[in-house]
């Protein structure tokens, strides 16, 4: 494997000096067949993910594909602007030289995608890669094989193999391509791989995006409408059965609205579901067996107020509330990853960002409460991203930068900043030969000029 993954990794370095990807016509032309990749497709990509996760049509359309074609769309707009040269201004001291930034590709990349999204935290990354003007070796999960073999044969059936390239494998993949010095290293998982992926990407000095998760905070305060709270958190929730880096992971709720939420999320949770959530069609499955099991210790945490059936044969588990919780049970030590939500319940608001600065910084932090309670926990706690009032749909704004903070992650992507994740802001000065100021230069007979200049 390690042989097989060095000769790729060779091809691409060879592609990427032949210049070819630094145009603005290729880049554009390379985005414009991957765009045509996921329309002439689209009905694959559906019966892969429904095989692997059981997604339904409109979930892998929402989640799966129409970001990944706007993201092409904002590339293809603004690709031409991104790419200029920006003037940037120059000291007078400097006089009387120019000062500009000039934006290249970092080179090879190597993207590593997770099981949860897997076609969409594949090929998103991919775009900011060719927007870019790198060359690209992808890693699909091989937890979701029916996806992992469509992305394959896709690339395979686009895409110059010297340009872009699929690695499908394990552990052993892996391996092998930390063992390559690439550029750029785009990762997206587990804070525990994470680690992993930097420690190998540091023998290398290579660039790192570490796109990771853990426990995204929902809280919900005095004053809010419990009803419209319940039903977006619902939806945040379940969407992929809690699948999701940046579901809600629990709910940190004011005692007083505690009863009020628990039967509006029920409801919520009925209106989109049914009363039998596990055999509703569009409900997701748990990726494997052992997923099942993991997330069904949790249910030993606190007291279920709501679901806790577990259909380990299919996969699924209820929406679940698990009240009665403590900040040291299990299911409050890890990230949870599946369709069960703790509450714990506060007096103050106070105590909330206490707590919420000893932690480890989330993904997300959701806030369902007054605006200047929302500035307040915005300014005084530190997250990837924070929302008022919703879940989940920072994601869809192409405009606002994606990513982690400390443990959730570093560097960030979507729009413009996938661009720049795989390139280099390289600093130029331009000096003009036809005058040179003595007064920089040994004896330095007019230092005091000088230091006023300076």
């Amino acid at each position: 494997m390690i042989e097989a993954v060095s000769t790729v990794f060779k091809h691409h370095v060879s592609f990427f000096r032949t210049g070819q990807t630094r145009s603005l016509k290729f880049r554009k032309a390379q985005l414009t067949v991957l765009r045509k990749m996921i329309l002439e497709n689209e009905e694959q990509i559906y019966r892969a993910l429904k095989i692997d996760l059981n997604k339904s049509q409109e979930e892998t359309f929402l989640t799966e594909i129409a970001l990944l074609l706007k993201e092409i769309e904002l590339h293809l707009d603004h690709l031409t602007e991104w790419m200029m040269e920006k003037s940037v201004s120059t000291p007078l001291a400097l006089f009387p030289s120019r000062s500009k930034l000039h934006v290249e590709p970092m080179g090879t990349a190597c993207i590593i995608a997770p099981w949860n999204y897997p076609f969409q935290l594949m090929i998103n990354p991919l775009i900011g890669a060719i927007s870019a003007g790198c060359t690209a070796v992808l890693k699909p999960s091989p937890a979701t094989p029916k996806t992992a073999e469509l992305i394959e044969k896709l690339i395979t059936s686009y895409f110059d193999p010297c340009y872009i390239t699929v690695v499908r494998g394990d552990v052993d993949a892996n391996e092998a391509l930390f063992s390559c010095p690439f550029d750029v290293f785009f990762f997206t998982g587990s804070s525990r791989v994470g680690k992993i992926v930097m420690q190998a990407a540091s023998k290398h000095l290579s660039k790192v995006i570490l796109e990771l998760g853990g426990k995204s905070p929902t809280i919900i305060d005095k004053d809010t409408s419990i009803k419209i709270a319940a039903r977006r958190i619902a939806w945040g929730k379940l969407i992929n059965s809690g699948q999701t880096c940046i579901a809600p992971d629990f709910i940190w709720i004011h005692r007083s609205q505690k009863e009020e939420f628990i039967q509006a999320f029920e409801s919520s949770v009925e209106a989109m579901y049914g009363k039998d959530p596990m055999n509703h069609p569009d409900y997701v499955n748990i990726i494997n067996e052992s997923a099942v099991d993991r997330l069904s210790t949790y249910l030993m945490s606190g007291n279920v107020r709501m679901g806790g059936q577990v259909d380990k044969a299919n996969r699924k588990i209820a929406p679940t509330i698990l009240e009665d919780v403590n900040w040291d049970d299990p299911v409050m030590q890890s990230e949870i990853f599946g369709p069960i939500l703790p509450l714990i319940v506060f007096d103050d608001l106070e105590e909330v960002v206490q707590k919420l600065q000893m932690l480890d910084k989330p993904l997300a932090m959701y806030y369902f409460g007054p605006e200047r309670e929302a500035v307040r926990l915005r300014n005084e706690t530190s997250s990837g991203a924070f929302c008022h009032n919703d879940v989940l749909l920072h994601v869809a704004n192409h405009d606002l930068p994606f990513g982690g903070v400390g443990n959730s992650g570093m560097g960030k992507y979507h729009g413009h900043a996938s661009f720049l994740a795989f390139s280099h802001e390289k600093a130029v000065l331009q000096s003009s030969s036809w005058i040179d100021f003595k007064i920089k230069y040994p004896p330095y007979r007019y230092f005091r000029l000088l230091k006023r200049l300076l």
